[in-house]
């Protein structure tokens, strides 16, 4: 998970991204950023294979576990994710990337969704 150091970065980015756009999805991961650590999101890889689409953009407030398997393209930005996970999504022709990355290709969080 995140250090104290990492957290008050991407607290920052998504509070500056939010002022910019005024996209709800920004004030929405802040307040996830805030909120006690023991209410962070595990989401399965199976999961993800259940609920999104070829070639989706998502977030996960929490960490990406490799239990199942997937068999499309996701781009995915987690706050922690397992090396079985990343395996499995790269795998698949996915790819994972950076907050900062998520916020500067989608600025105005649209085709951006939360999962978890």
């Amino acid at each position: 998970m995140f250090t104290n150091d990492l957290l008050d970065n991407a607290t920052w980015a998504v509070r500056r991204a939010f002022k910019k756009s005024k996209a709800p999805i920004w004030r929405s991961l802040e307040d996830e950023l805030l909120a006690p650590r023991s209410n962070r999101r595990e989401v399965n890889v199976s999961k993800l294979e259940n609920v999104t689409k070829n070639d989706e953009v998502i977030i996960v407030p929490g960490k990406v576990l490799g239990a199942g398997a997937i068999g499309h393209r996701l781009t995915v930005c987690a706050f922690s994710i397992s090396e079985v996970a990343t395996k499995k999504i790269m795998g698949s022709g996915g790819r994972i990337i950076t907050l900062d990355d998520l916020i500067e290709s989608h600025p105005d969080g649209k085709g951006v969704h939360i999962i978890g």
